[in-house]
């Protein structure tokens, strides 16, 4: 995911007062609006255990708060409890120390610091929340009722920690099926349908609830809606009523009319076992307690999808791992949360975990590959990539996966192979689908050598999206750079600017065009845009300096490679090259490089957006 997180301390920071004897430099709304520190930087993860001592109240609390600003949980945790040995009655360290531990999956220490603060007389709902769901594990059905009833939450949405009348009555209503009254459990869930907007989500349970009780007729009528039903579990849920109707034949159907179910193997599995005539066992719900972990799933997931999460998200995800270990939808979201939390190391565990209960799913495999991308773990993402097309060699994506990691290591030539196998394996069934394995494999082909290849693929996925930016660009620069079709190539990357006039990295390939074909007056006004896009960018300055230079504009040349070389060029050799230019000029450079028949630089294209 793209979209930054909020961070998730924050539901305890943003309206919570200072604990008594800390001494804060500003408010906590203050602090609260600034989440993240400068530059998005964030300290390296380490395990809690590793945060040192610090004496007294207000130098744990103010570690701690650094550390849950920056989604660092073990730590923040770890401090925050060192501030509780201080005071060990403060509500808000109590609440604060609990998010943390929660969202660092610690839940055991999480249960217990619950039950503390029920012992003082300060429960916050949070920890309110804990310990139903402590009772829900423990099978403790009655006292479960009990506390929903005497302590019910506020009557707000899925976004309070409770989620206030909605998700206490369906708990209630899987609590009562757990105390052995069926029938006013079901009850329950209908009247919970009843709430606006809520019909769906409930009818889902209610499903689950009566496939628990036998009602396989009941529970099949709420799953055929497809909106009660349309998510991985509401398939698998169907597929097993249906199995348990003797109903194998509409099962397989329903499982093969599924979007994307090829590439579920948990899917592809349960259709072959009922292709070879087996009778599926319920067990998408094998109790209560289950149920209540998707109920948790269910709000974390709804929490999850806009397009700024809600911070409780992670905490529901916790909850439902916590009553269903075993449930792996609930480790997956997880993971995909702490991702974009930028929390690497905690989001691998949950993968680990994954692999562990023998659900190793390529949607998982996927998003860890991409996680260890972005941590810039790229030989670890080639090895999950590479596990990945080893365990399911039939999947197209797993083999993308693998060629871009190949490819963002400079590995060209062998990441072709990669796209290779993805593109026989997509076929020409649909088109679309081949458009990035296609422009991605043009790169690789073309930076190992290979351009005519490389130009077929960047035409050939030009075909299936022709006002793609990116591959007009690659391909317009491609053959500008080799001094062919000139004038085709010109118009390509004017394309793609007219289609993103604000891409720095285009606006700078079109300068660069113009550049190395000597047509240096117009190459000035797309390199400032260039420069002002990417101003931090060593590269554009760099270039922006060479046309200064060519046209005459000499000192402020040599203010952009003073600027390119103070923003640290990528090699030692760029760095090196500006120094030259600024001691003795860029005539003098290119003279040199023309004589040892060496090429001038390269512009460059944008990153390929990653596959769809």
């Amino acid at each position: 995911m793209t979209t930054r997180l909020i961070p998730l301390a924050l539901i305890a920071l943003i309206a919570a007062p200072m604990p008594q004897g800390a001494a804060m430099a500003a408010p906590a709304l203050a602090q609260a609006e600034k989440p993240e520190p400068p530059n998005g930087e964030r300290p390296a993860q380490r395990p809690a255990d590793a945060a040192p001592e610090i004496r007294g109240l207000s130098g744990p609390y103010l570690a701690a708060r650094m550390a849950a600003i920056q989604n660092d949980y073990p730590v923040a945790a770890r401090y925050y409890l060192q501030a509780l040995a201080h005071d060990d009655s403060d509500p808000f360290l109590q609440d604060s120390a609990l998010v943390a531990l929660i969202s660092a999956g610690e839940m055991e220490r999480a249960t217990a610091l619950s039950g503390t603060m029920s012992g003082q007389g300060r429960a916050t709902e949070l920890a309110r929340l804990v310990q139903r769901a402590e009772l829900a594990r423990a099978g403790r059905w009655d006292a479960l009722i009990e506390a929903i009833d005497t302590a019910p939450s506020p009557q707000g949405d899925a976004g309070t920690p409770g989620g206030g009348m909605l998700i206490d009555g369906m708990m209630r209503a899987w609590a009562l099926l757990g105390a052995g009254k069926a029938g006013e459990s079901l009850t329950a869930f209908k009247k919970m349908a009843e709430l606006r907007g809520a019909a769906p989500m409930v009818n889902y349970h209610l499903a689950l609830a009566k496939a628990r009780v036998g009602d396989f007729e009941g529970a099949e009528l709420l799953l055929a809606d497809p909106v009660t039903g349309a998510h991985i579990l509401g398939v698998i849920a169907r597929a097993q009523v249906l199995s348990q109707l003797e109903r194998n034949r509409d099962a397989i159907a329903m499982i093969e009319a599924t979007p994307g179910f090829a590439e579920e193997p948990y899917l592809v599995a349960l259709r072959d076992r009922m292709a070879r005539g087996e009778t599926l066992p319920f067990d998408s719900a094998r109790g209560p307690a289950d149920g209540m972990a998707q109920l948790f799933l269910t709000f974390g997931s709804v929490l999850a999808t806009s397009d700024e999460p809600d911070p409780l998200a992670l905490i529901h995800a916790r909850l439902a791992e916590y009553l269903a270990p075993d449930l792996g939808e609930a480790r997956l979201l997880a993971a995909q949360l702490l991702q974009g939390f930028g929390q690497f190391d905690l989001a691998e565990r949950e993968f680990e975990a994954l692999r562990e209960l023998g659900d190793m799913r390529p949607v998982a495999e996927l998003s860890r590959i991409d996680a260890l991308a972005r941590a810039e773990r790229l030989e670890d993402a080639e090895k999950a990539a590479l596990a990945l097309t080893a365990a399911h060699p039939e999947l197209a994506q797993g083999w993308i996966a693998l060629g871009d990691m190949l490819r963002q290591q400079d590995k060209f030539a062998p990441a072709v192979p990669a796209y290779d196998k993805a593109l026989e394996l997509l076929g020409d069934k649909s088109p679309e689908a081949r458009w990035f394995p296609l422009y991605a494999r043009g790169i690789a082909l073309e930076r190992s050598g290979q351009f005519p290849r490389a130009e077929a693929d960047f035409r050939a996925a030009l075909k299936i999206r022709p006002d793609s930016p990116q591959v007009l660009n690659y391909l317009g620069y491609s053959l500008v750079d080799r001094n062919e079709k000139l004038d085709e190539a010109l118009e390509l990357i004017q394309r793609a600017v007219e289609l993103r006039p604000d891409d720095g990295y285009i606006l700078d390939s079109l300068a660069w065009a113009y550049f190395r074909l000597g047509r240096y007056q117009e190459a000035v006004a797309p390199m400032e845009r260039a420069v002002a896009a990417m101003a931090s960018d060593s590269l554009v300055n760099d270039h922006m300096g060479d046309i200064y230079w060519m046209v005459g504009r000499k000192r402020e040349a040599e203010i952009q490679w003073h600027r390119a070389l103070s923003l640290k060029p990528e090699t030692e050799a760029d760095a090196q090259r500006i120094r030259t230019k600024l001691e003795r000029g860029l005539d003098a450079v290119l003279d040199e490089e023309r004589a040892a028949g060496g090429r001038r630089p390269e512009s460059r294209a944008p990153e390929p957006a990653r596959a769809d």
